[in-house]
C-alpha cells in the first residue's frame, strides 16, 4: 500500500496536533515545522475541517485544533478521508478504467480484501498512540 503525500502530510499534522491538543496551530507553523508547503498544508488543513477532524478559527489567535481528543481518533478514518477518491489501482477508480483481463481478473478480489485489512489495521490505532513529542523548546 502506498499514501499519497496529501495523507503523509495530513498525518503530520495529526500527530503534531496531538501532541499540544489545548494550543491551536498555524497551517504556516506547521509549513515551517515540517518543510513542506503552506498552500498545500492549507488544502489538507481544509479537508480535515470538512472530515470533522480539526475545528479551525481565522484571525489573531487562530488556527486549527482537534475536534475530539486524540484517543478518540482512529487512523482508519482518517486514511480513508484524506485518501477518498484515490483509487488502490485503475480498476477500482469510477468506470473501472482501461482494463483487458477486468472478467477473468483474480487479483482484484485479493487487492480489495488487502486493502480492507489495511484499514482495519489502521482502526486499531489512534492518534493518540501515534502524538509527537512536543518540540524542545515549544510554548504552549
Amino acid at each position: 500500500m502506498r499514501l499519497t503525500s496529501f495523507t503523509d502530510y495530513g498525518l503530520r499534522m495529526l500527530m503534531r496536533m496531538a501532541s499540544a491538543p489545548d494550543r491551536a496551530f498555524s497551517t504556516a507553523e506547521l509549513a515551517e515545522e515540517f518543510g513542506l508547503s503552506r498552500n498545500h498544508l492549507s488544502k489538507i488543513m481544509q479537508k480535515l475541517a470538512q472530515g470533522g477532524l480539526v475545528s479551525t478559527r481565522r484571525g489573531g489567535g487562530g488556527g486549527a485544533v482537534l475536534a475530539h481528543p486524540a484517543r478518540d481518533i482512529r487512523l482508519g478514518a482518517v486514511v480513508r478521508l484524506l485518501e477518498e477518491g484515490q483509487a488502490l489501482v485503475e480498476c477500482f477508480g469510477p468506470g473501472g478504467g482501461d482494463c483487458s483481463i477486468s472478467g477473468c481478473c483474480g487479483l482484484k478480489a485479493r487487492l480489495r480484501s488487502a486493502e480492507a485489512a489495511f484499514l482495519t489495521d489502521l482502526d486499531r490505532t489512534t492518534l493518540a498512540e501515534i502524538a509527537l513529542p512536543e518540540p524542545q523548546g515549544a510554548s504552549t
